[in-house]
């Protein structure tokens, strides 16, 4: 009998907790909602004192960049105008981008637009986040929080990056933010550079 009172206490607890935690988790999660793609283009110029790129390579890291923060799947970033030749560093390396970023609001405004859910996911550039980051990366960062990073749709940005010129120690890349990005498909793997 004692068994059973116990049995008869503890099931009650038991499904209670359980009815709780499913609900918690999923007040956590906000429903996706409409959205409309942007257009953007954009030459992005980098400069630095530490590291240098080939425009290639400059354009490889840029594209990265751009689908870790959320932009869609099929951003083109392409070498510049540069002085040195194909995969050779370039003190004025450049990128030409063109990219869409989802921003909320209504998908009625534009009759020939397909509806598109996007909902808020966090993002961190970090050294190896996503994994291609280094510290030598460390300016790029901080150019793209400054120059491109504005034209996403974000929130809670929080920017702690150093970077110290003429060397990688002591650097520190560390840009956190939430983009307002396309809603993953339920078997769909999250983007690099989401946490």
């Amino acid at each position: 009998m004692n068994t059973s009172w116990k049995l008869a206490t503890v099931v009650p607890l038991l499904v209670a907790l359980l009815v709780s935690r499913s609900s918690s988790s999923s007040a956590t999660e906000p429903a996706p909602q409409s959205g409309v793609w942007q257009k953007h283009e954009y030459s992005f110029a980098f400069l630095g004192f530490t590291s240098t790129y080939s425009c290639d390579g400059l354009a490889d890291k840029m594209k990265l960049l751009l689908i870790a923060a959320g932009a869609r799947q099929d951003a083109k970033s392409r070498p510049g105008a540069c002085a040195a030749g194909f995969g050779r560093p370039d003190k004025f390396a450049r990128a030409d981008l063109s990219f869409y970023t989802l921003a909320p609001g209504a998908t009625d405004t534009l009759p020939a637009s397909q509806p598109t859910l996007g909902a808020w996911r966090p993002v961190t550039l970090a050294d190896r986040s996503p994994r291609e980051l280094g510290r030598g990366d460390c300016e790029l960062i901080e150019q793209f929080g400054q120059k491109v990073l504005p034209m996403f749709t974000t929130r809670n940005v929080e920017n702690h990056t150093t970077c110290i010129p003429h060397q990688n120690s002591g650097s520190n890349i560390d840009l956190r933010f939430e983009s307002f990005a396309a809603a993953p498909h339920p078997h769909t793997p999250p983007p690099p550079g989401g946490s």
